[in-house]
C-alpha cells in the first residue's frame, strides 16, 4: 500500500433493529474518520430519469448510467464524487470504512468505495437492492485510486453497512471479491478490519474457489470469510480497529432494549474508546445517525452533524420532502480547475471549507481562547452558525430548530 503519515485509527458504524431498540424503528450510525483537515459537506441530490446510453462520472472512472437514479442526501469528502455515508428517498442508509486484506489494493483508479456508497443509494430501494448493485459494479469495475487529497496515493478496500426500514446487511470486500451477511433483528456495528465469518448470506461466485487457489482456505473446515482473507500479520491500525469494534459491541449491549438516536449519538460521541477520534493526523470529520421507522406512513429522519468532532456538533435534522431546497451553508465550493479532477492529481491544495465549518472553527478558537465567552452564543448569532452552549455550532439562522428538507 502506498502511504505515507498517519493513517487512520478508526471508522466506526453502527445499526439496531427491534428488538435492541426503544422503538419499532431501525437506528443507523456512522462516524466518518479522515485526514484531520479535510471538509465534509452534505448535499442533496434530487431524483433524475437519464437518458439511454448516458454516462455517469465518478471519481475517477467513468460508468454507464441507469434510466433512473434516487434522491439522496450525502456526507461526503467536498473534493470527490461518492460519499463516506448516505441516505436515499426510499429510506435506505449506507456507510463505509477502510480495511486491509490478502488481497493486493489497486492503485489503479477505478471505483473507490465512497463511490459504490452513493452508487447504492442512488440506485436501491431497499438495503438488499443496494447490496446488489454495488456488488454487481464491484465485480464489474473494481475497486482502487487515492483514497486521500494528497499527492502520494492512499488506497484501501472496503466494507460497508447498509440498513433499510426492515432489516440490515454488512458488505465486505478485497479487491473484486465479496461476501454479505443480513442481520433481521439485534444490533451489529463495523469498524476497519472483515468481520464475516461463517454466517454468510451470500457471495462472490468465485470467493470460495479463490480463497483455496490461494492456499488460504483448505476446504476442509466450515468457510470464514474474514479468517480466510485477513492479513495473517494485522498492521497496528487493524489492531486498533479491533479494540474499537469490541468497545463498539460492548456499548451497544449495553443499551440492547433501549437504542435511540441520541443513544447512537452518544456512542458516536465516546472518546474512551476510540470511536471518537481527534488525532494529530485523523479526527472525525462528520457524523450521521438516522431513525427509519417500521411504520411505512412516519417519515425517516437523517441527522447530520456537517462539522468535525460530534463531541463538539451538532446533529441537524434531514427529511426527504417536496420541494427541497439546497442549503448553501454546508455545501463547499467549487473550483473550475479543481487539483482533485487534473492529471496529474492533488498537485496543489484549495480551500473547502463551508460556511458552517468555518464558524465551528471559529467557536472552537473563541472556546479554546476564553471558556466563559465560549459557552455563550455571540450577539449577532441571528442569520450564522454560531458557538451554541457547551461550543456547539447552532445550525444556520442561530436556533437548533428542525428545518425538514434540509440540513440547516
Amino acid at each position: 500500500m502506498a502511504e505515507q503519515g498517519p493513517v487512520p485509527s478508526s471508522c466506526d458504524c453502527f445499526v439496531a433493529l427491534p428488538p435492541h431498540t426503544a422503538t419499532a424503528a431501525v437506528i443507523f450510525g456512522k462516524n466518518a474518520d479522515r485526514p484531520r483537515h479535510e471538509v465534509q459537506e452534505v448535499v442533496y441530490i434530487p431524483a433524475a430519469v437519464h437518458p439511454p446510453g448516458d454516462k455517469v462520472q465518478c471519481t475517477y472512472l467513468e460508468i454507464e448510467q441507469v434510466e433512473r437514479t434516487h434522491a439522496v442526501v450525502l456526507s461526503r469528502p467536498a473534493w470527490l464524487w461518492g460519499a463516506e455515508m448516505g441516505a436515499n428517498e426510499h429510506g435506505v442508509c449506507v456507510g463505509n470504512e477502510g480495511v486491509w486484506t490478502r488481497e493486493p489494493v489497486g492503485e489503479e483508479e477505478a471505483l473507490l468505495g465512497m463511490d459504490l456508497v452513493r452508487l447504492g443509494l442512488e440506485r436501491g430501494s431497499s438495503a438488499r437492492e443496494a447490496v446488489e448493485v454495488m456488488a454487481a459494479l464491484l465485480e464489474r469495475y473494481g475497486q482502487g485510486g487515492s483514497c486521500k487529497e494528497e499527492p502520494v496515493p492512499f488506497i484501501y478496500h472496503n466494507t460497508f453497512l447498509l440498513a433499510d426500514r426492515t432489516e440490515a446487511w454488512v458488505l465486505e470486500t478485497a479487491g473484486r471479491y465479496w461476501a454479505a451477511q443480513r442481520i433481521r433483528e439485534g444490533s451489529r456495528n463495523i469498524s476497519n478490519q472483515l468481520s464475516i465469518g461463517r454466517e454468510i448470506t451470500a457471495e462472490h461466485a468465485g470467493l470460495r474457489q479463490r480463497a483455496r487457489g490461494q492456499g488460504w482456505w483448505s476446504g476442509d473446515e466450515d468457510f470464514s470469510f474474514a479468517e480466510a482473507f485477513s492479513l495473517p500479520q494485522q498492521p497496528p491500525r487493524m489492531e486498533a480497529a479491533r479494540a474499537r469494534y469490541r468497545a463498539g459491541r460492548e456499548l451497544l449491549r449495553q443499551h440492547a432494549g433501549h437504542i435511540t438516536a441520541e443513544t447512537f449519538m452518544g456512542i458516536l460521541r465516546d472518546k474512551a474508546s476510540g470511536i471518537c477520534v481527534d488525532s494529530e493526523g485523523f479526527r472525525t470529520a462528520g457524523s450521521m445517525v438516522s431513525v427509519l421507522p417500521r411504520d411505512p406512513a412516519l417519515p425517516c429522519i437523517h441527522f447530520f452533524t456537517a462539522t468535525p468532532d460530534p463531541s463538539r456538533s451538532v446533529f441537524k435534522p434531514f427529511i426527504f420532502v417536496a420541494g427541497i431546497k439546497p442549503v448553501p451553508q454546508v455545501t463547499s465550493p467549487t473550483f473550475p480547475d479543481d487539483p482533485a479532477k487534473q492529471v496529474p492529481r492533488f498537485q496543489r491544495a484549495v480551500d473547502r471549507r463551508h460556511q458552517l465549518y468555518r464558524r465551528h472553527q471559529a467557536a472552537l478558537e473563541m472556546m479554546e481562547q476564553d471558556q466563559e465567552k465560549g459557552q455563550k452564543p455571540p450577539a449577532d448569532a441571528a442569520g450564522a452558525g454560531a458557538a451554541g452552549p457547551g461550543g456547539n455550532e447552532c445550525p444556520a439562522g442561530g436556533h437548533s430548530d428542525p428545518q425538514p428538507g434540509g440540513v440547516g
